[in-house]
């Protein structure tokens, strides 16, 4: 057993082990943390680290320790990739340093100190370079906002030398300060683009070149061309920006946001207050709300550029794909990409869908066949792009979703002739109507395609269309009039009573006699019996036959369901024997 002193002194380290980082300064327990773990104890490295996240620090204050000790962030970064005992812990430290890091450079003090400090030493305008340079694209407001005031002319040529030295993140934020009307600052604008040198801006620059007004700039920009790219001086502006639409859609390195962060910034100029707006969204579909961006200027740079719609059209549906909310510069009560689709006219919506198939995008195949389906005739529907069908080569597409979609919009429309895959409409709307709600759609969406499919087949065979065979789907149409959804064992019925096959004619009958569908099922099922009686004469065995009549004879049949029956039978066109015993039989003795 332990004496007094033996259980005090036990007591006194286990205080200590669990009180780790206790009343320490945050970078006390960074120097021990990175002790701990250099010797290898990581269980008291662990209490450490965790002291510094449960002190809730200035992210800054634990960057500048990160950065005081180059060797400690290694040993951090090396804990957070092999070991798993740290791996918790370095990854929340990592991030209240990254979390430093984005305050540091896009704090505002910061920056306008930094541009003030341009104009200082040559040693302070080349650290205040370095530092705007890592603001990247937060900067720029704040450095055309001092380009522009009057009251500091002697800063000017600092700020437009050090304007181009922020690089590419320049760009995004320059190009939407072109719409200034400060002929000064924009011309430095323009000459800052073709210093650095991308293709991004070509499009903007030459939008400047074509509209204008002062001689002054659209020379600066033809030469900001020159400088970027020669060949793009013979291109319209509207080409450029598209291109840039495309590379965005594509999410094409060369325009892709900083890697560094969740969120990435979306430039707007706003003319009122002379200024840049920024807009934060979530990089997840910054890509896809940039290519609208760009696909908008290609279009105001040239309204007839067709293509820009159909990329615009594709953008938005690839946007909301990722299920985040509009961007709040979208506004209040901005439509849903499904909206602009079917506003839209086919021939944008079949550039879009060809697009998306060669993508393999299922989400945006899908919106850009419905919105076809919504508001496009047989002619439309069939719409060539060079060789190509788009609508038609959805019908063999990966996703089921957009199959049977494809083979609903085409089927509605009622092909008049044959084309390349035709064959496929009848089979995607049989597979669509054998759905049962346990494979990968769920039960809601089945149901809603199994019945849309169906009511396509009824349309099909009541306009006796020849270029969809119904009868191929005989089988399916067969199964679903025992189906556990009553509108689909009515409409398969109404549909199987147009195809001259006994098969159809008999399940249509088990379907009226059987008791245990409903009274409603039965009494409708009983009239597509009677058509598919008047169409294709009486198919039905003996013993479907003596079971309508039994429903018939008996006083004990509603009389709702007895008349259906007896319609039906009529139809039938039986021997007279039949008839006569139904009159003898009620006939009083």
């Amino acid at each position: 057993m332990l004496g007094k002193k033996g259980v005090f002194v036990f007591l006194a380290v286990v205080f200590l082990v669990s009180g780790v980082g206790f009343c320490q300064s945050v970078e006390d327990n960074w120097d021990d943390f990175l002790h701990y773990t250099a010797i290898g104890r990581l269980d008291l490295a662990v209490g450490f680290a965790q002291a510094i996240i449960d002190s809730e620090p200035d992210p800054l204050e634990v960057l500048s320790l990160s950065e005081s000790n180059p060797n400690g962030y290694r040993i951090l970064l090396k804990m957070h990739a092999a070991s798993e005992e740290l791996k918790e812990v370095s990854d929340k430290i990592l991030g209240i340093i990254e979390q430093g890091r984005f305050i540091r450079r896009t704090d505002p003090k910061i920056i306008i100190q930094e541009i003030k400090r341009l104009s200082t030493t040559i040693r302070g305008r080349i650290a205040a370079e370095q530092r705007l340079k890592n603001a990247g694209d937060y900067a720029i407001p704040y450095m055309l906002s001092a380009m522009a005031d009057p009251t500091r002319k002697n800063e000017f040529a600092n700020i437009t030398g050090a304007l181009p030295k922020v690089g590419r993140a320049a760009i995004r934020p320059l190009v939407a300060a072109l719409q200034m009307d400060n002929v000064g600052v924009k011309g430095e604008v323009i000459k800052a683009l073709g210093a650095i040198g991308y293709a991004e801006s070509l499009g903007y620059l030459k939008y400047v070149v074509e509209n204008d007004e002062s001689d002054i700039l659209r020379q600066l920009a033809g030469k900001a061309i020159e400088k970027i790219d020669a060949s793009a001086a013979k291109a319209p502006a509207a080409i450029l920006l598209f291109t840039l639409g495309e590379n965005y859609y594509d999410h094409a390195e060369s325009v892709g946001a900083a890697a560094d962060y969740d969120t990435a910034n979306i430039w707007f100029w706003d003319a009122d207050a002379r200024g840049l707006v920024r807009q934060e969204v979530d990089k997840r579909y910054f890509n896809e709300l940039m290519a609208m961006r760009s696909c908008e200027w290609a279009l105001k740079a040239n309204a007839d550029t067709s293509s820009a719609i159909s990329l615009w059209l594709a953008a938005f549906f690839k946007a909301e794909a990722s299920g985040l909310a509009q961007p709040a510069y979208f506004g209040e009560g901005h439509a849903d990409a499904m909206t602009y689709a079917t506003t839209a006219g086919p021939e944008y919506l079949h550039e879009g869908l060809e697009r998306a198939l060669g993508d393999k995008d299922a989400y945006v195949s899908l919106g850009l066949v419905e919105a076809l389906a919504a508001n496009a005739g047989e002619q439309s529907l069939l719409y060539r792009i060079g060789t190509q069908q788009p609508l038609a080569a959805a019908l063999s597409f990966e996703d089921r979703m957009v199959r049977y979609s494809a083979g609903i919009a085409i089927g509605q429309a009622g092909p008049n002739a044959d084309f390349v895959g035709s064959k496929l409409i009848i089979g995607n709307l049989a597979e669509a109507i054998g759905e049962d709600g346990t494979g990968e759609l769920g039960k809601e969406l089945a149901d809603v395609y199994a019945l849309r499919a169906v009511s396509v087949m009824l349309k099909l065979v009541q306009t006796r269309n020849h270029v969809v065979d119904v009868s191929q789907a005989r089988d399916a149409l067969i199964k679903a009039t025992a189906d556990s959804r009553s509108e689909m064992q009515v409409l398969s019925a109404e549909v199987l009573a147009r195809l001259s096959s006994p098969d159809a004619q008999r399940a249509i009958a088990d379907a009226a006699i059987v008791e245990s569908n409903s009274h409603a099922v039965r009494v409708a099922v009983f009239g597509s019996l009677a058509i598919s009686a008047k169409l294709n004469a009486r198919q039905l065995t003996e013993a479907q036959v003596d079971a309508i009549y039994g429903l018939i004879s008996s006083d004990a049949t509603d009389p709702e369901l007895r008349s259906a029956a007896a319609s039906a039978y009529g139809a039938l066109n039986l021997p007279s024997k039949r008839v006569k015993d139904l009159i003898l039989d009620q006939a009083r003795r």
